[in-house]
């Protein structure tokens, strides 16, 4: 059993493991949303935390950039990056992390042939919940916050996905030959 300052600091992990792959960010040409390694730092630490703890991981990231520490893509924070356009990309991290967790908790991301697919879907998921707020937010119109918000991202999402799908299983083996 884990005490609380254990799992505050995996919690704490978590939000510092996504501000760090924040960081990372390559400009898309005619979009306020950048690639980021943010979404491949959800997918992991949620598999790897689990959904409670992944969700909260997610929560404290989203609060410490909001409060003003320079957690977003490119050191951005504030209360206006969650409300802006782009805020719904970070907001949706919180349901991606609760239901990739659950997913993990049931053995999903073990084997790369699941692994792969459910981390895709969780960057699916982050896509369409930040491609929704974008177009109310931006007053664009679908096919336009789709081709900005959605489009650019496919390539990406599907290297993450690929990424985790290939860590996480390899990972467990490690973890579960350093128990017996």
């Amino acid at each position: 059993m884990r005490t609380r300052a254990q799992e505050g600091a995996l919690v704490l992990g978590a939000a510092l493991c996504t501000a760090l792959l924040a960081q990372v960010a390559i400009p898309v040409p005619g979009s306020k949303v950048p690639i980021t390694g943010q979404t491949l730092a959800v997918v992991l630490t949620a598999a790897a935390l689990g959904p409670r703890r992944g969700l909260a991981g997610q929560f404290a990231y989203l609060l410490l950039g909001a409060v003003g520490l320079p957690f977003f893509a490119k050191g951005a924070s504030g209360w206006g990056a969650l409300a802006g356009p782009t805020g719904g990309f970070l907001v949706a991290f919180l349901p991606a992390a609760f239901l990739l967790g659950l997913a993990a908790r049931h053995g999903y991301d073990r084997r790369w042939w699941t692994a792969g697919p459910l981390f895709l879907a969780g960057q699916l998921l982050i896509l369409a919940i930040g491609v929704s707020w974008l177009r109310v937010k931006a007053e664009l119109d679908f096919a336009t916050a789709f081709q900005k918000g959605f489009v650019p991202f496919i390539p990406g999402g599907l290297l993450k996905a690929a990424i985790a799908g290939l860590v996480m299983p390899l990972a467990w083996r490690f973890v579960l030959k350093r128990r017996d």
